[in-house]
């Protein structure tokens, strides 16, 4: 009599194991890609918020170094019409600088008109190739992505909207700006103008003898 060997159990998965090992396949893989798109948003958005800082620094450091060599020069535009050396508003303000570089020895002054405008979202920095009767140089980016900006003069303590040279001297001692960007975040920068001093005041000449 011939016995049959016993069968031994085969291997390998049931259907259900396989289906369970895919869902926490799946289930691992979709937190992978969750966690990489989110690392993705992170880094773009840190990126962004370094070039607006950039950005900010590099308008702050121009505006500064303008204001900072400030003079007391009164211009003429193209027409002949005299200006004060130092005039601005609350949303722009122009004035006369010194110390403007003249690598190429061009037969040009050192002195140099140059204005702050918000034309639109942009903070603009408008140049004139000489202070008097000349017809102001293309308009460069100072800032952009801005909503509104707020400018402000102080003199002897005291704030105001608007400067012509008529508070008692020819420039502010410090200038102030208020810059809004598109997202709602508000700066504010402070300036020294030129030296930041009260002009002195003239001593009065001897009279001549009788």
């Amino acid at each position: 009599m011939n016995v049959r060997p016993a069968r031994r159990p085969a291997n390998g998965f049931t259907l259900v194991e396989v289906m369970v090992a895919l869902m926490i396949f799946g289930m691992i893989a979709s937190a992978g890609v969750g966690l990489l798109a989110f690392s993705v948003r992170a880094q773009g958005a840190t990126e962004e918020r370094l070039d607006d800082v950039g950005a900010l620094a590099r308008q702050s450091s121009l505006m500064g170094a303008d204001l900072s060599q400030a003079v007391n020069r009164p211009a003429r535009d193209e027409r002949g019409t005299r200006f004060p050396a130092f005039v601005g508003d609350a949303n722009s303000v122009t004035f006369v600088r010194a110390g403007w570089s003249n690598i190429d020895g061009q037969p040009r002054s050192t002195l140099q008109k140059v204005s702050y405008r918000l034309v639109g979202d942009t903070l603009e920095r408008v140049a004139w190739p000489m202070v008097d009767g000349a017809a102001s140089l293309p308009a460069s980016q100072a800032l952009s992505g801005v909503r509104g900006v707020q400018m402000r003069y102080r003199i002897a303590g005291a704030w105001s909207d608007r400067w012509d040279g008529a508070q008692g001297a020819p420039l502010p001692q410090a200038f102030e700006l208020v810059v809004q960007r598109d997202d709602g975040a508000t700066f504010r920068q402070l300036f020294l103008v030129g030296s930041g001093a009260l002009p002195k005041p003239q001593e009065p000449r001897d009279a001549p003898p009788a």
